[in-house]
């Protein structure tokens, strides 16, 4: 009995080589990283395209802000079905004389770039770097336009004569008018037209600070109401508001000349 105890021995000693050998083969799939992509864990999936595409022929454009002797100017554009019906200027030559010249300049040459459907425009007399500076930006926006599809327009080869689109003008269509200098402040008005009248009237700018916080909050919403009432810039001015009802009727008639009168 004690020989055979050392042998009990190995026999015991290799049962627990060969266990401890299972135990460490049965944990290595737990630390194969081919696991972790098994579970999902792996790199995330590719992110799926989303078409980010406007819709050919409408929208908003702005061109590159072009730089003139007296101060940047930029245009904005609405695009509707591949025509200007919308231009103008988000910048614009401002400080002492050129205050004059912007709010002289800038709404004709807004007019000027919807009549002609480009910028082959006319400079405007007494702003000659300002108009040179508008027709940059302009073409610059149109360019966008244009790579963006919003240049394609009808082929015009339609002679039916239907009238259909006479249903254009039921639609409402909001246009903003030039900025209007005045001696306290700039003024400039937004309009929206549905079946040719205005619906809607509202000042983007107004003077303000000091006293003229009050005359504005006095006279502005009176203003946007005759706008809206007589269908047209031929309103009275506010008493009291004698420069903001004249910047108000110059910036209103801007706007009524870019949706068509």
């Amino acid at each position: 009995m004690r020989k055979s105890h050392p042998i009990r021995r190995i026999v015991l000693a290799g049962a627990a080589t060969v266990s401890g050998i299972v135990l460490l083969l049965s944990l290595k799939p737990a630390s194969d990283p081919g696991s972790a992509q098994a579970a999902g864990v792996g790199a995330p999936p590719a992110a799926s395209a989303q078409g980010g595409a406007e819709a050919a022929g409408s929208g908003t454009v702005t061109g590159d802000a072009a730089q003139t002797q007296y101060g940047a100017v930029q245009v904005r554009l609405t695009v509707s079905d591949g025509k200007i019906v919308q231009a103008a200027a988000v910048q614009a030559p401002k400080g002492g004389q050129s205050d004059q010249v912007t709010a002289n300049a800038v709404p004709k040459l807004n007019q000027a770039a919807i009549a002609a459907q480009s910028a082959d425009i006319d400079a405007v007399s007494g702003a000659t770097y300002t108009s040179a500076g508008y027709k940059k930006s302009l073409q610059s926006a149109l360019d966008k336009a244009k790579a963006a599809g919003g240049s394609s327009q009808g082929s015009g080869s339609q002679g039916s004569g239907s009238g259909s689109q006479g249903s254009d003008a039921a639609q409402a269509k909001t246009v903003t008018g030039g900025v209007a200098q005045t001696q306290y402040g700039a003024v400039q008005v937004r309009i929206t037209v549905s079946g040719g009248k205005i619906t809607r009237a509202e000042t983007v700018q107004a003077p303000k600070g000091g006293q003229s916080d009050q005359i504005t909050a006095n006279a502005v919403p009176k203003l946007n109401q005759a706008a809206v009432a007589a269908g047209s810039a031929d309103i009275d001015a506010v008493s009291g508001a004698t420069y903001t009802s004249a910047g108000y009727k110059e910036s209103l008639q801007s706007a009524l000349d870019q949706a068509g009168g």
